[in-house]
């Protein structure tokens, strides 16, 4: 059975869906052993149901080869922590919602990268190819460690 890695932000609008999409673009080129094992997916903690990715997010994204373009934003339950093997949160502040909704999940929990990720929304496009290169270091990170089995 894969293992399911979920990655969270607030509105799952900008971080979390670019995160998934470089994500499963970095397992399928560079960590290809791990693509049938792993399933990624995507949560807001404040998410609106049905939003779309950010305009900016989309042409971020767009720019490195990724389509946002059919992302409709979830918000985070209580079922998605339960299910997720591996949950990265782009800020500490998220983890502690998660971890509100189910104190459970304290061991497969974490930030995706050592610092928090900022919320680029509302910003401009520079700061969002700021924040998916951040993003994209940080999953390379991320993979690395999941690959030689020192998480989850």
């Amino acid at each position: 059975m894969p293992r399911k890695i979920l990655l969270v932000c607030g509105g799952n609008t900008c971080r979390s869906p670019m995160a998934e999409a470089i994500m499963r673009k970095v397992i399928e080129s560079e960590f290809p052993q791990m693509a049938g094992e792993i399933v990624v997916e995507s949560a807001g903690v404040a998410a609106v149901e049905g939003d779309t990715a950010s305009e900016n997010a989309l042409t971020a994204a767009a720019k490195i080869g990724l389509d946002l373009s059919d992302h409709r934003a979830r918000a985070l339950t209580a079922k998605l922590i339960s299910e997720a093997d591996i949950i990265l949160a782009m800020e500490g502040k998220h983890i502690a919602s998660i971890l509100a909704m189910d104190p459970s999940a304290a061991g497969r929990v974490h930030t995706l990268a050592d610092a928090d990720i900022a919320d680029p929304f509302g910003s401009s496009l520079e700061i969002y190819e700021r924040t998916r290169d951040e993003i994209e270091a940080a999953v390379r990170r991320s993979l690395d460690v999941i690959n030689r089995g020192d998480a989850g």
